[in-house]
């Protein structure tokens, strides 16, 4: 393994080439990553789950530096390198920063399915007030 130095990282990029992506804790983190995003997909029409994962997921980022500091002090244990710096840039760009992505799809679903419904409900509005007018006209014809 060739480690680099931080002065030789000038940008996210050459950040993210410098970990090593085959430390089995980083894989592990990666899948995980997987999953919310497909529980994120598969209850994009259950709107209590996908609440109920949204704040789970903002919880997370929430205490993100909590777990940064933890995983610092106990990196040994798990990992290969020591990744987690002071600042929380490695854990905000491989943990909090997927999470949030994942928050970002669910409130354009959200937006998506309140633009819908709302469509739906003016045209549910129009077909009644059509209707409306239909009967009224009918029943002033009735009365001539």
């Amino acid at each position: 393994m060739d480690f680099i130095e931080v002065n030789e990282i000038n940008g996210i990029w050459s950040y993210l080439k410098s970990v090593d992506w085959t430390d089995p804790w980083l894989v592990i983190l990666l899948a995980g990553h997987s999953v919310v995003f497909l529980a994120t997909l598969a209850t994009r029409n259950h709107g209590n789950c996908q609440a109920m994962l949204f704040f789970a997921l903002l919880l997370l980022v929430y205490f993100s530096e909590n777990i940064n500091e933890l995983a610092a002090k106990h990196w040994r244990s798990f990992s290969r390198q020591q990744y987690f710096d002071s600042r929380g840039m490695f854990i905000s760009t491989v943990f909090s920063i997927p999470l949030l992505i994942n928050c970002l799809v669910m409130v354009c679903n959200w937006l998506y399915l309140s633009g819908t419904l709302m469509v739906k409900l003016k045209r549910a509005q129009l077909k009644r007030a059509k209707s409306y007018t239909i009967k009224t006209e009918e029943n002033s014809k009735k009365k001539q």
